[in-house]
């Protein structure tokens, strides 16, 4: 288990003082890149506090209209600002902050002769299949479309070639779904239905752990896009909601995320 222990110990210690003596079930929704760094985060807030934490992760714009429509959550993390920002404007949850970062990179086929200085032309290339998320239901999609209109100012006609051909494999209710504990950018690499799919990165370190011959290709400054996560409490929820979102904000949560390969949220 990663994360620094005495800096933990001490910051759980006080929560654990600070929380009542009836045990709260929360009911996390989060990004579905953040599945592996926030169950930890999870699994340490509950051995300390006696609290339960209930997870739902998944695209943050699926779930984002999941909380707007009703269902029952108590901390929404999402893989952009915009979304629990949407929330809180709508007075379903409180401010937003901004708790991790991350970045776009290119998930490749295992062969296939990509870096950062080909990766434009390569991505433009008719023959390569390109996927990305799909734009609205969730962030990844949103972030690729902005790397392809970065495209459009070294390379007139990118933007609309690569929106064009880009096959959106993941983000919608009804996307092909990987088997349990696969990845699932490896698994569309691996299983041929996409030769470069535009990933976040930390997600795409996941892919080659679970597929080591696949290649991770840095975006060039250029067409290159960070993610900017954001975290918040919902209305209504009760106050061990409160203790966990600023456990996530705090050094020992924020090392937990590093851990896991995002940027915490007072660097760049």
């Amino acid at each position: 288990m990663r994360g620094g222990a005495a800096a933990f110990f001490f910051l759980i210690g006080v929560i654990a003082m600070s929380a009542p003596g009836r045990a709260d079930t929360i009911q996390l929704y989060a990004a579905g890149s953040l599945r592996a760094a926030l169950t930890e985060v999870a699994k340490w807030f509950e051995a300390e506090t006696g609290n339960s934490v209930q997870n739902k992760y998944g695209p943050s714009g699926l779930l984002k209209d999941e909380i707007a429509g009703g269902a029952r959550a108590d901390v929404f993390a999402s893989a952009n600002m915009e979304h629990p920002q949407a929330l809180s404007a709508a007075k379903k949850s409180g401010s937003v902050q901004l708790f991790a970062r991350n970045r776009l990179c290119a998930l490749v086929k295992p062969g296939l002769n990509v870096d950062s200085a080909n990766l434009l032309e390569r991505m433009l290339d008719p023959a390569i299949k390109l996927a990305t998320s799909t734009p609205k239901a969730d962030p990844t999609g949103d972030y690729a479309l902005e790397v392809f209109a970065k495209a459009e100012s070294i390379r007139s006609g990118a933007r609309a070639a690569l929106e064009k051909k880009a096959a959106q494999l993941t983000g919608r209710a009804d996307s092909l779904q990987p088997p349990a504990g696969r990845n699932v950018y490896g698994w569309h690499v691996g299983e041929g239905r996409a030769d470069i799919f535009l990933a976040y990165c930390t997600a795409a370190r996941e892919a080659q752990k679970q597929n080591p011959e696949q290649q991770i290709v840095q975006l060039p400054e250029s067409i290159a896009v960070g993610a900017d996560y954001g975290l918040t409490v919902i209305a209504g929820a009760p106050a061990a909601a409160d203790r966990f979102a600023q456990f996530i904000l705090s050094p020992a949560g924020q090392k937990i995320l590093t851990g896991y390969g995002f940027v915490p949220a007072n660097n760049r």
